[in-house]
């Protein structure tokens, strides 16, 4: 048992105000890093303590990490939180955290190597009876990698080992197209992950993309928290979550849940984690990865299963035993996540930067906001576009569609462009509606989610209703003696 006291959250923005209220919560005081660039957030004011960081671009705060670990122990913490993200699944990282005299909360720096990268994830999930697609490894004979990748067949997808995110993914469909392929997928993974590792496997045509819930504890124990659908994704990156996955008949539930159990109990798996995998539509399905971390969708496991994530976290990183068997699971309800991104879908999906001018946040009976921007604060480049996350939870699916559709609608910011208006039409989409989705749902049904084109009359409507909600918030350059006439005037 090491109890922890004093925990540094090694992240920013939503993720570190969810691990700060969950750990306030618990009697355990926080610290969270700020960068000169990025001082303002909910995250800073609800900690026990800040302190600066240094790296450019700012970014490189959050990957510094020497930087960080000195941090954590210049302002006395017994534990270091990664969140998702920057330094999450680095194993180094988390044997550095160890070899300080400090609580990694998360698996073991072996756990990570081992699942983390995705060659030896798949040759560990084969060796304990876990499906995976027919697949050929560039280390095994370099020179001969294209020729036994054309032997899988096409279309095939080519991956980076140590990838993630889509980043050195390459889908190919025909043959001359494989060279060029295998050199972008190359190019990708070497600038991201360092690492230019590849393999090439089947790819699976309309896959939904299912991923279980672990937890394991030092004691031996591990269990399941239920699947999620995740295959609402834009080039590889998810954009709606839920649970439980609809339509996934009770004998593959159990067999993929059983399946994600046997991996991470066989790997000595403690703390959370997730086990990838895709379903085809003929119902088989094939281990893909494991994220050995906190998942940006945790929170619909949260709504309908009542548990907290980040106190069985701690509670795990402090050598508790889970404390709840797996008899003991029981989902209640539906819960659907959006990904409230700072971009501008009905432009081409363009990132967009601003000063949030104004921000109002929805609330009501089942809905969850989970934000990391506050009014005033800058929304720059320099980090992930993503600034906020929004549950609802219902009795059912429809309750839930229905309860996420108004919050979107009850969403608001000004000056920065958010891309709640494009979830909602996803989320109203008939198929969506019918349960039909896979991972090519938003390219396939691309034009139907186009926005309808306003009338003038409707955009002066809208602008009438943003300048009324914050008149003090718009600011314009006006000459005197207009100016000291006020906003409004003729």
């Amino acid at each position: 048992m090491r109890p922890i006291r004093r925990l540094f959250i090694a992240n920013r923005a939503e993720i570190a105000l969810r691990i700060v209220r969950t750990a306030a919560r618990m009697g355990i005081e926080t610290v969270v890093p700020w960068h000169e660039k990025d001082r303002a957030g909910p995250a800073l004011a609800a900690a026990t303590e800040t302190v600066e960081v240094f790296g450019e671009p700012p970014v490189a705060a959050w990957l510094d990490a020497k930087g960080l670990i000195r941090a954590a122990r210049d302002t006395g913490c017994d534990a270091i939180h990664p969140g998702y993200g920057f330094l999450s699944e680095n194993a180094a990282f988390a044997r550095a955290v160890a070899d300080a005299g400090l609580v990694f909360v998360g698996p073991t720096a072996d756990a990570i190597e081992l699942m983390g990268d995705k060659i030896s994830a798949r040759r560990f999930a084969m060796r304990h009876d876990v499906p995976v697609t027919p697949s050929a490894d560039e280390a095994d004979d370099p020179a001969s990698f294209a020729e036994r990748a054309r032997g899988i067949g096409f279309p095939l997808l080519i991956k980076g080992a140590a990838g993630g995110g889509g980043k050195g993914m390459q889908i190919v469909r025909r043959e001359q197209d494989l060279g060029a392929a295998i050199e972008i997928a190359r190019g990708e993974s070497q600038r991201y992950f360092g690492d230019g590792r590849l393999f090439a496997e089947r790819f699976v045509e309309r896959p939904r993309h299912i991923e279980v819930q672990v937890f394991g504890d030092a004691h031996g124990h591990v269990i399941h928290l239920g699947e999620r659908e995740c295959s609402i994704q834009r080039r590889f990156q998810k954009l709606i979550e839920e649970s439980p996955a609809p339509g996934l008949s009770p004998a593959l539930r159990e067999r993929i849940c059983s399946a994600a159990v046997r991996l991470a109990s066989a790997a000595g798996y403690v703390n959370a984690g997730t086990v990838e995998c895709i379903v085809s539509p003929e119902g088989e399905f094939f281990f893909l990865e494991m994220n050995t971390r906190l998942q940006v969708e945790h929170p619909v496991t949260e709504m309908v299963t009542g548990l907290d994530l980040v106190e069985l976290q701690l509670r795990v990183a402090q050598g508790e035993p889970l404390g709840i068997a797996q008899a003991d699971v029981r989902a209640s309800g539906h819960a659907i996540e959006c990904r409230i991104l700072a971009e501008d879908a009905d432009a081409g999906f363009v990132p967009d930067t601003g000063r949030v001018l104004l921000l109002r946040t929805p609330q009501g009976p089942g809905v969850r906001f989970d934000g990391g921007v506050t009014e005033g604060a800058a929304v720059t480049a320099d980090f992930d576009s993503m600034l906020a996350k929004l549950i609802a939870h219902g009795a059912d699916r429809r309750l839930a569609i229905s309860r996420l559709r108004t919050a979107l609608a009850e969403t608001a910011m000004l000056g920065v462009t958010l891309n709640s208006d494009y979830l909602a039409r996803v989320l109203g989409h008939p198929a969506f509606a019918a349960g039909q989705t896979d991972t090519g749902f938003l390219e396939r049904h691309r034009e139907a989610l186009r926005p309808a084109a306003l009338s003038a009359g409707e955009r002066r409507a809208l602008l009438a209703v943003a300048a009324s909600a914050a008149p003090d918030r718009l600011a314009y350059p006006v000459p005197e003696p207009y100016a000291s006439m006020g906003a409004w005037r003729n």
